[in-house]
């Protein structure tokens, strides 16, 4: 009697790339933990080395590589620290109405501030907190690009926890989910598309804000850190443009596999987070994503690790009240708790806000009257350059990013191309666009709009995309059903669906104007130094010549227009988008 095979074929091709591609899977994530093991190595020793504040940067190509991997362990660390930060800022305005309105007046008056203008106390205060380190140089710049990154991430946020309709809000109470749950299983998914998308923004903010970062000089003192913005400033400065153009090159190939290994997986993965009742024709693919989950190291190591914390975590909540006693919405109930608490914060803060405002006022009392008078002019400047790069920057972002989040295949093309060039730094085509302006005889006050919407464009574009794409499949199949046309289908459905968005783009876009106003309005190219009026270039000027009244005072009439702009457009629209544009299940 013969005995056969169950496997007919068993050293068929197919069945053979069947067995073995998890394998091979495994062993590529086993590498990359063991080259970010090395890596780890590397920079703690080099970090806790003898601090160097200028070192010297090589234009050769060779250099490179090097450069790039200190620039990308900066701006990977300072994109975890400002999703860290985001989530717990939005989530506390969120949901604690006594500080809401401070803690987002606060946020946009932070996120308006230019990058300079936190350089002098950020950078004093690592050095002095780590001294005898090169950890405390390193963490000054860190922090800085931090600066760069976080804000449009917690307004997404905090936009997100606003929008989640309320009955999904009683139906988790009703199902008694701890504060945990709500957490993990309502409030991030529904998050999660719109932190994506502004993370891919927030990287590139990093990536414009790394020019300033790791080259900059204040006072008497100057920094120099190893990195591609170092590489591109100093081949700015000495007019070398094969170095500008490889080290260009080389952040478009970072971005570019960024965009593949990175990106694409998390907008693939975030696409199930959809709130719709349909389930659409059209899903965002990631090959990356696809292998990942055949992974049998991922698919088991992680789920174990995550259930043996998760459960005890359960367990433990189970027991609460918050678990047993259903507990209704009552915004008044939730109003009047913790009060000491909030009374006792308040206290502190304002004590804190007193010292400061003492000693602001002893040292704004060098500021002499020319320099006031100018620094109103300047004011006055960059307030119309920031508005005019809004609304030509909403003009084209708005049908783009709408077209681009309505078609899938559209996305995969035209998502990588935009964000190459939303991450490579403005200021690197910058020196290109003033030799241009110069020869055609034209002025620094038209480049510094171009400048700024080179740096905030993507802000709008990016988050009209999210809108876009959390926009219900059923509803736009509603939408073509009943025949509307293109001005109902605009106005009835994609305006108001994209609405909590792009208000939130706009937000952001207008700080990283005024972030950008630094570099628009005061730029040095080869011997010769360009500006023109407004507050970027006195900023600028005060960080290089140490005069930090000047630079105080720019902050704060920054501050108070952002201020009023707040309370004047920007919070009335929020609450709009709050309420009558708001998804309800």
């Amino acid at each position: 009697m013969k005995l056969q095979s169950p496997l007919q074929h068993p050293f068929a091709r197919s069945l053979v790339t069947v067995r073995t591609w998890p394998f091979f899977i495994d062993v590529g994530i086993a590498a990359c933990l063991l080259a970010t093991f090395f890596a780890l190595v590397h920079m703690g020793s080099y970090w806790l080395g003898t601090p160097i504040p200028v070192i010297p940067i090589s234009h050769s190509v060779s250099a490179l590589p090097v450069y790039a991997f200190y620039s990308i362990v900066r701006i990977g660390i300072a994109y975890l620290l400002s999703l860290a930060f985001a989530i717990t800022y939005g989530y506390i305005a969120a949901y604690n109405p006594r500080v809401e309105a401070w803690m987002i007046g606060l946020l946009d008056i932070l996120q308006s501030i230019p990058v300079l203008s936190f350089l002098p106390p950020v950078v004093l205060a690592m050095v002095a907190l780590v001294p005898g380190h090169q950890l405390g140089i390193e963490l000054g710049v860190i922090l800085l690009i931090f600066t760069g990154q976080v804000w449009n991430l917690a307004f997404s946020f905090y936009s997100s926890l606003k929008s989640i309709p309320k009955e999904m809000l009683e139906a988790s109470r009703i199902y008694r989910y701890s504060p945990w749950q709500r957490f993990w299983q309502l409030e991030m998914p529904n998050a999660a598309i719109g932190l994506v998308w502004n993370s891919i923004v927030s990287v590139a903010g990093g990536w414009f804000a790394l020019i300033a970062c790791e080259m900059f000089t204040m006072g008497d003192r100057s920094f120099q850190l190893p990195g591609l913005g170092s590489y591109l400033q100093t081949a700015t400065s000495s007019g070398d443009v094969k170095a500008l153009l490889s080290g260009i090159a080389v952040v478009i190939l970072i971005v570019v596999v960024t965009d593949q290994v990175v990106w694409r997986p998390l907008i693939a993965w975030s696409d199930k987070f959809k709130f719709e009742q349909v389930e659409s024709s059209d899903r965002v693919t990631s090959p990356i994503l696809e292998l990942m989950q055949r992974s049998n190291l991922l698919s088991s190591i992680p789920g174990r690790i995550w259930t043996s914390i998760e459960e005890p975590i359960y367990r433990r909540m189970s027991r609460t009240a918050a678990c047993r006693i259903v507990q209704p919405l009552d915004e008044d109930q939730a109003r009047h708790k913790n009060t000491a608490g909030l009374w006792a914060m308040a206290a502190v803060a304002l004590c804190v806000v007193a010292w400061g405002a003492t000693h602001a006022f002893i040292m704004l009392r060098q500021v002499t009257w020319p320099d006031f008078r100018l620094l109103l002019l300047g004011a006055g400047a960059t307030f119309l350059r920031v508005n005019a790069s809004l609304l030509i920057s909403a003009a084209w972002t708005i049908p783009v990013g709408v077209a681009i989040g309505f078609n899938p295949k559209l996305a995969r093309i035209v998502q990588p191309f935009a964000q190459v060039l939303a991450s490579v730094p403005a200021t690197a085509f910058f020196p290109i666009l003033l030799i241009g302006l110069v020869k055609i005889g034209g002025g620094l006050g038209i480049g510094s709009v171009a400048l700024m919407l080179l740096g905030t464009q993507w802000y709008i574009l990016f988050n009209v995309i999210a809108g876009a794409m959390s926009i219900p499949s059923d509803l736009r199949e509603a939408a073509s059903l009943y025949k509307f046309t293109r001005w109902q289908r605009w106005t009835t459905l994609i305006l108001p669906g994209i609405f909590p968005y792009l208000i939130t783009g706009m937000v952001t876009a207008s700080g990283g104007a005024w972030n950008a106003s630094v570099f628009a309005e005061y730029s040095k190219l080869n011997d010769r130094t360009l500006s023109t009026i407004g507050l970027g270039a006195q900023i600028d000027q005060a960080t290089d010549a140490g005069h930090f009244p000047i630079l105080l005072l720019a902050t704060i009439l920054i501050s108070l227009m952002v201020v009023s702009m707040n309370r004047l457009v920007w919070r009335r629209l929020y609450h709009l988008a709050e309420t009558k544009y708001k998804l309800l299940a």
